[in-house]
């Protein structure tokens, strides 16, 4: 049985990632903030603005997960196929 490779993200990539998740937060509340419009109003895209992120790391993490689960899944079906494999190897020297 053999494992799949891990694959790590290098520190590079992940400091771009936050960077870019920073910037793009404060443009958007710089947006809203300059925006010409009424405080009701700013406070509704505000909100929407983060219920967004929110949902999107919701559904990252949970498509993530499930992908992880099915790899588990597949490394515990694998190593039974395995062993029923060596012990019918066994009992056919036998």
């Amino acid at each position: 049985m053999t494992e799949a490779p891990l694959q790590k993200h290098s520190s590079a990539w992940k400091n771009f990632t936050i960077a870019s998740f920073a910037v793009a937060v404060g443009m958007m509340a710089v947006g809203i903030w300059s925006m010409e419009a009424s405080f009701a109003a700013k406070g509704f895209y505000a909100m929407a603005s983060i219920m967004l992120v929110q949902t999107s790391i919701t559904v990252t993490k949970t498509l993530r997960d499930s992908e992880e689960a099915a790899r588990l899944v597949n490394r515990l079906e694998d190593a039974r196929t395995e062993k029923l494999l060596m012990d019918v190897d066994r009992s056919a020297r036998v």
